[in-house]
């Protein structure tokens, strides 16, 4: 088991298949679909309501997810070890230890770390945006909708690789 634990880079086909085991193991006991981006909605509902717990139970968008539902959850919990899990299977893999600046980022957009964190954080707060507008994350939508054959997820699957491959080649085209 170690040995392929310490592949670099890991066979996409094992890792399918252990998405997709996740996945039914948490229909099966939780009766829930995967999912990740709701995390982000309590956390501001537990932030916020640590300082007006009557301005979360007023907001429509925080209540639906916060009123009746812990703060808390199993969902809370896989978005903690999927940064645990991510760590522990870089150091496993022997991926180098850090890279700020990818070598495709710098050709395209230089050295600057400073660069780089901000055009992560507002790509990821786009994304995250992206998510709730479609009510549901890449694994809501693509895994635990793909699985359930959702026309919804299909479509988010299919708009988000092509909008993904037009913004790559926009963003990192060759210089001429």
């Amino acid at each position: 088991m170690k040995a392929v634990l310490n592949r670099h880079p890991w066979s996409p086909y094992a890792v399918g298949a252990g998405i997709g085991v996740l996945s039914w193991i948490t229909f099966l006991v939780m009766h829930k679909a995967l999912g990740a981006s709701t995390t982000m909605v309590r956390a501001v509902g537990l932030v916020e309501g640590s300082i007006s717990e009557s301005h979360v139970r007023e907001t429509p968008y925080l209540a639906k997810y916060m009123v009746g539902h812990p703060a808390i959850d199993w969902q809370f919990a896989l978005v903690v070890f999927l940064v645990v899990g991510g760590f522990l299977a870089a150091r496993l893999a022997g991926t180098p230890k850090e890279s700020y600046v990818p070598p495709t980022w710098a050709r395209s957009f230089g050295p600057s770390r400073k660069v780089r964190t901000v055009g992560a954080f507002l790509g990821g707060a786009l994304l995250l945006y992206g998510a709730r507008l479609a009510g549901g994350c890449t694994s809501g939508h693509a895994i635990s909708g793909g699985l359930q054959l959702a026309v919804s997820s299909w479509t988010f699957l299919a708009a988000m690789f092509l909008t993904g491959i037009v913004t790559a080649k926009l963003l990192y085209r060759k210089e001429a």
